[in-house]
């Protein structure tokens, strides 16, 4: 599972005497939130199956523990190898979920279908 930190805290307050490259700082911040791309988030259908994929994600790694994401992964290879495409799909959004770099390994190994 990916871990995030905060940034640390700003010596200079936004709106204080801070240095002089304060107002470029403050005009690309801005510049930024203006160009936020869609704020609707996604819609009814692929909510409800975010919710399930992370469920059953949530239900894995209670079963598996830490070695989870190493599972999924392989249950995602051996459906791929059955030639069960959906089953496929499921076990890797379940790796996506629980290991994003490890569900992209598995994406990369997967060969490309000939024309």
């Amino acid at each position: 599972m990916t871990i995030r930190f905060a940034p640390a805290k700003s010596r200079f307050p936004v709106r204080s005497h801070a240095p002089a490259c304060a107002p470029i700082v403050r005009a690309l911040a801005s510049r930024a939130v203006e160009r936020a791309a869609n704020d609707n988030g996604p819609s009814p259908n692929a909510r409800a199956l975010n919710d399930q994929v992370l469920r059953a994600a949530l239900r894995h790694f209670a079963e598996h523990g830490l070695s989870a994401a190493r599972t999924a992964r392989v249950k995602a290879e051996a459906a791929l190898s059955a030639g069960d495409q959906q089953a496929f799909e499921w076990w890797l959004g379940i790796t996506r979920t629980l290991d994003k770099r490890m569900a992209e390994g598995a994406e990369r190994a997967v060969p490309l279908p000939a024309d």
